[in-house]
């Protein structure tokens, strides 16, 4: 095959509207897809686009090109998880056709983020995006607006703060409490924002997919990481209580932001380190089932039991610095649980290195 047209859904319309599954391989198969899409959504722009790749098909065999034109789809999740898919498929396709070149068709600037993608894989000739033409009717502000809000990615981040905002102050003014809404506000908006803004919503959408597969395949991972989850709330629950506990007697002004954080981190930095512990061994318990190697996520398990140390070591001193309870209120004992934690952390850390550098060794040995 000299010319492959590729014809990009990355958010699985195909799937989700037409209930088709894909690649979609062939021209006479793309004209149906297009028609079922088109008529289960006449709005839907790739229809336009798959149309635009059959286009362009008919144009290259009419030069007497070889070309074949196929259609992938992602998911509704967009971002890694629907790369993802769009990958694997290309990959498949690949493997079982040889393919010289391709011509990439999309509707927009979205699907041609996976232009690396494809041209990581083969030589890509062109990229064609395909612009419907509208009426100055369909263009006012009002069609713009109501299409754009029904897009649940845009209207996921832009109703979805406000709903946060809205139900937050309803519940502070039931409490009779509205000093605290503008507070709360702010803090689940921001936390709402970096959520958002750091991209774990595909970390989140990933890890969801996964938990998922783990247990319809009956894994151990599944009732770790559950465990683990649960584990990190009680942490965090009882964190919060020691800390506001301190906060309501003085405030904040009076105990220091530091300190505060340090009452946090000791009451609840094993709970997390349980957690984490809990996860990997999940995980650890899987790979052992599967015959494989498990030495990494061992080094992983006694790293996190040195950092537990560390940040135990330290906040142990802190208060005991400013005599606010914990192991002891002696400052001079306090130091010395820090640099023995400290001293152990290091030994469990380096044991930790030494025991995955000697596995990586012998594996490579037996390779």
């Amino acid at each position: 095959m000299q010319t492959l047209v590729i014809c990009v859904d990355r958010d699985n319309d195909l799937g989700e509207k037409a209930k088709l599954g894909t690649p979609i391989i062939g021209r006479e198969a793309n004209v149906q897809a297009a028609v079922a899409l088109g008529i289960t959504d006449p709005e839907d722009s790739d229809t336009n686009t798959i149309f635009g790749g059959i286009r362009i098909l008919d144009e290259l065999r009419a030069k007497g090109v070889d070309a074949e034109i196929v259609s992938f789809a992602g998911d509704k999740n967009v971002g890694v998880i629907s790369d993802q898919k769009i990958a694997e498929q290309l990959e498949i396709f690949l493997k079982m056709n040889e393919v010289q070149r391709a011509i990439f068709v999309s509707d927009g600037a979205e699907d041609e983020t996976l232009v690396p993608i494809v041209q990581s894989r083969m030589k890509i000739d062109s990229v064609k995006r395909i612009v419907v033409m509208q009426s100055e009717n369909l263009e006012s502000t009002y069609y713009i607006l109501k299409h754009a809000f029904s897009d649940p990615k845009i209207s996921q981040t832009f109703f979805v703060p406000l709903g946060l905002a809205f139900l937050i102050y309803a519940i502070f003014l039931l409490a009779h409490y509205p000093e605290g809404a503008i507070v709360g506000i702010l803090a689940a908006v921001g936390l709402y924002m970096l959520y958002r803004g750091f991209g774990l919503d595909d970390i989140v959408a990933l890890e969801k997919e996964r938990l998922w597969d783990a247990f319809l395949g009956q894994r151990m991972i599944f009732i770790s990481y559950t465990g683990s989850l649960l584990t990190s709330l009680v942490a965090t629950s009882y964190g919060a209580m020691e800390v506001w506990q301190l906060y309501s007697e003085e405030g904040v002004w009076y105990h220091g932001t530091l300190t505060l954080i340090s009452v946090f981190v000791n009451a609840s930095v094993w709970w997390y380190a349980g957690a984490l512990l809990l996860a990997d061994f999940g995980k650890m318990f899987d790979l052992r089932r599967e015959g494989k190697p498990i030495y990494k996520h061992v080094s992983i398990s006694l790293f996190v039991i040195a950092t537990g140390l560390l940040f135990w070591g330290a906040s142990t001193y802190i208060l005991a610095v400013f005599s606010l309870g914990g192991v002891t209120n002696d400052a001079a004992v306090a130091l010395q649980y820090f640099v023995y934690s400290t001293i152990v952390a290091v030994l469990i850390a380096l044991a930790g290195i030494k025991y995955s550098a000697s596995n990586q060794t012998s594996e490579s040995e037996k390779r």
